[in-house]
């Protein structure tokens, strides 16, 4: 067993406690359950703190915990657990959301661990991390219902299990060992929300929801269109679409994964001469998917409660379509436009340099116009939208353009990053096309 393993083991073992919550529910008073399940975590944390060598140190210590002389990667990870054990007795969290929070950080870390020991590949790891995560967390769901909680059924306990244990692995991605506290957090926060949507979402979607995500992140990473966190982003992007709203939704995004990441492949030597390739050999990292998708992932979600807010679904439907027909119509503009001469500044139409922010080129405008024409046919056919709907949908993906355009010219590099630029852009897409069809 390599230490990594063994230390793995004991943090599932200290998050094991948080088992006493479910067990303590409804069998003693509130305060005496929130004091027991809180307690354990915080005793785990001081014994951590004081604890500076000897046999227990030498089991737990990560390395920088070797550097600084202390268990403080257990400390961070008991805290985290013990906070959100507080929002759990104090705020009314679902006994569900604390324990898929705590339960894919250890069980996921103790996946990855293992698998690490016989293939070193981060991504190998991360996906044990994820694959793993959740298994562990649909368990610790089932055992709360046997020990008495109240549980979501089990189509909903696997879509916020995977879906807790994705973002897991995403903010584990892009952070150290030691930030377990954010990841318990964040997980804990995001399944709360789920839970409060108040989905009932059928087994037959979450199992297709499963098999076409894991399909899209295989095929993503394999064909090297997205980084680690660019493939965990899209993937728990498009678990959302298929499960809130339907297969229509996740063909949508998916185009825009495939023939944006392709596009950002082609001629990508040529593109790195002239300096506007995209960083990573074209792949796309999490801030950019997440940059151009985030948008349409409030819309998706918005439509999946839109009768409990009284406001009509098709209005969501069509800010969806939008946005990704803006998104993928400006990877279209840029990544074919740049390959030719003579850009024009938007604003002034003066020629500028190739790569320069806010340049266009009418063979990269027409690109962008096609971008979005894909998307508005897909949108026709999975939707059902008739010609002025269809039409609609181009449109805002051909104003989205624009202003990322407009805004790349007046603010980008001063006020704004290239992903701030996309997420305005994709915004004003988005509600454009839902305005309207609000109005309509």
């Amino acid at each position: 067993m390599t230490g990594d393993v063994g230390r793995a083991i004991w943090f599932a073992v200290v998050g094991a406690l948080a088992l006493l919550a479910p067990l303590l529910e409804g069998r003693v008073s509130d305060l005496v359950a929130a004091v027991g399940t809180v307690a354990p975590f915080v005793v785990v944390a001081a014994v951590a703190f004081m604890t500076t060598s000897g046999p227990l140190f030498d089991s737990l210590a990560r390395p920088g915990d070797r550097e600084e002389g202390r268990l403080y990667g257990l400390a961070s990870f008991s805290l985290g657990i013990a906070g959100l054990a507080v929002i759990y007795a104090a705020f009314d969290l679902p006994v569900s959301a604390f324990l898929v929070a705590v339960f894919v950080l250890t069980v996921g870390n103790l996946g990855q661990a293992v698998v690490a020991t016989y293939r070193p590949d981060p991504v190998v790891g991360t996906s044990a991390f994820a694959v793993v995560g959740t298994v562990g967390a649909i368990g610790a769901i089932l055992l709360a219902g046997v020990l008495g909680a109240s549980v979501p059924a089990l189509p909903l306990a696997v879509f916020v299990a995977t879906s807790g244990a994705l973002l897991g692995a995403l903010i584990r991605s892009v952070l150290f060992m030691r930030d377990d506290s954010l990841v318990v957090l964040s997980v804990g926060l995001v399944v709360w929300f789920l839970l409060e949507l108040d989905l009932v979402p059928t087994a037959r979607r979450i199992g297709i929801g499963l098999a076409l995500t894991a399909a899209l992140g295989y095929v993503a990473y394999g064909l090297g269109t997205a980084s680690v966190t660019g493939m965990l982003t899209g993937v728990l992007l498009a678990l959302f679409t298929v499960v809130l709203g339907g297969f229509g939704w996740f063909v949508l995004l998916v185009t825009f994964f495939g023939l944006g990441g392709l596009a950002s492949k082609y001629r990508y030597e040529e593109k790195l001469d002239r300096g506007i390739a995209q960083e990573n050999e074209g792949a796309r990292g999490g801030g950019n998917v997440l940059a151009n998708s985030a948008v349409a992932l409030v819309a998706v979600v918005a439509f999946a409660v839109s009768g409990q807010i009284g406001v009509p679904s098709s209005v969501f439907l069509f800010a969806f379509a939008g946005a990704v027909a803006a998104a993928l119509a400006d990877t279209f503009s840029s990544e074919f436009g740049g390959l030719f001469d003579t850009p024009r500044l938007i604003t002034t139409l003066r020629e500028v340099e190739p790569g320069t922010d806010g340049a266009v080129t009418w063979q990269g405008v027409v690109a962008g116009i096609i971008g979005s024409a894909i998307i508005g046919g897909l949108s026709g056919l999975f939707f059902g939208l008739e010609v002025p709907g269809v039409m609609l949908v181009v449109l805002a993906g051909a104003v989205g353009m624009t202003v990322d355009s407009l805004l790349g010219a007046a603010l980008e590099g001063v006020y704004l990053g290239n992903q701030g630029v996309n997420l305005l852009a994709t915004l004003s897409a988005g509600l454009v096309a839902g305005l309207a069809a609000l109005g309509l």
